[in-house]
């Protein structure tokens, strides 16, 4: 696999940069629509809390589980092409999802989906590193920020459209179609670009680095805050009397706040410290998710400061990987690595914390995990200081 030179102009790669923002849009809706239609999902199949939460822990074990493929199959069919499947299989398994008629076939389609996203989160990492290394910061942040575009929309519509129409499974439908839509001009905006492909092997993980389970620990963490707050926050907020729609606000609005922090990031490119922003960015998780649970009239205000947050954490975190070698598969392998591990831990998180609303009838413990979990992620930054980052990784595949 061969990366760009760093002479090239990115003008000359616009349609690529296109594409892999449209790509990014379709690696989180999936997930993200479910938490404010989880109380329509859970009445309609008459579940209980535990196994609504599937729905979104399936996603995310699928995330770690397929995420080592990632860079194994953009060397046997080249990235491009790795990412086209990866997105036919979000694409089409949210249209077979929609016509499952009950619970089985709901939670069994949505393994499809979840190693979809799984595969394309590692890949959008590999590719950036081969067709984007001279501007990685930007690069990254420009997909992350497609990524919540696309989470924010769907937290947006979700609601409205249940609303208006067939209840819950026509908003899946609707997201469905438009990850449909961008599948279509991810294949057109990448026809014309080299699908080079390195040896076909199974990334080996830098298990030996204390950098790299830093690294886990960061984007683990991250996904339990936002992936539990995606699912349980809107339910919590029920609880206490708040309507479906103005729950359904507040995932929109966590959502929408990501993505001035992300594109700021952008614009800042490498002058931003990564210790620095991701210091900052877990203190303000930390004092969101405080105020969430003492003030709740306040949430707005409070979901807005945790979405600004949530913004710089995923971008630097996301970036971390891309600075830790200058071989596309070494980068994949951290990338995988922390995907695959961090995931591990995210995934466990809306499911036990549906079941720890199950056994105590309410949801205070559940909102009190998420400000434990900034604190843990602000701690794990600390030594993230240039020299640790600097070191790198002992190389594990040939140069």
């Amino acid at each position: 696999m061969t990366t760009m030179a760093r002479g090239a102009r990115l003008g000359d790669r616009a349609p690529l940069l296109a594409g892999l923002l449209l790509a990014s849009l379709v690696l989180r809706p999936q997930v993200v629509a479910i938490g404010p239609l989880l109380p329509a999902i859970r009445d309609s199949l008459g579940i209980s809390y535990a196994t609504a939460g599937l729905l979104v822990t399936i996603p995310v074990l699928c995330m770690a589980v397929f995420a080592p493929l990632g860079p194994f199959l953009a060397g046997r069919f080249g990235a491009l092409r790795s990412v086209t499947a990866a997105l036919m299989l979000i694409a089409i398994g949210g249209l077979v999802r929609v016509a499952m008629p009950d619970a089985a076939g709901v939670l069994a389609v949505t393994f499809a989906i979840g190693a979809g996203m799984g595969i394309g989160n590692t890949l959008m990492v590999v590719a950036v590193k081969q067709r984007f290394a001279e501007r990685p910061v930007l690069v990254t942040a420009i997909y992350s920020t497609g990524m919540q575009v696309g989470s924010t929309a769907a937290a947006v519509v979700a609601v409205p459209i249940a609303v208006a129409f067939m209840g819950w499974r026509s908003s899946l439908l609707a997201i469905s179609l438009a990850a449909t839509a961008c599948l279509i001009g991810w294949v057109l905006s990448t026809r014309r670009a080299p699908n080079d492909r390195p040896s076909a092997a199974l990334p080996r993980f830098p298990l030996r680095s204390g950098t790299a389970w830093l690294l886990v620990a960061l984007f683990g963490l991250l996904g339990v805050i936002y992936y539990g707050l995606a699912a349980w926050l809107p339910a919590a907020y029920a609880d206490q009397g708040f309507s479906l729609a103005t729950t359904g606000w507040l995932a929109a609005i966590y959502n929408i706040a990501t993505v001035p922090s992300s594109l700021a990031l952008g614009a800042l490119g490498d002058r931003v410290s990564r210790r620095s922003g991701l210091l900052a960015g877990g203190l303000c998780m930390t004092l969101a998710t405080v105020l969430l649970i003492l003030h709740p009239a306040g949430a707005a205000a409070w979901m807005l400061l945790a979405g600004l947050a949530n913004g710089a954490m995923f971008t630097l975190t996301l970036s971390l990987p891309l600075d830790l070698s200058d071989h596309p598969l070494d980068v994949g392998a951290m990338a995988a690595m922390m995907m695959f591990c961090g995931y591990l831990l995210t995934a466990l998180a809306p499911a036990l914390l549906g079941g720890v609303r199950d056994l105590t009838g309410d949801f205070d413990l559940v909102l009190a995990v998420f400000p434990f979990a900034a604190l843990l992620f602000t701690a794990a930054a600390l030594p993230l200081g240039r020299r640790r980052i600097g070191r790198g990784l002992a190389p594990s595949a040939p140069a």
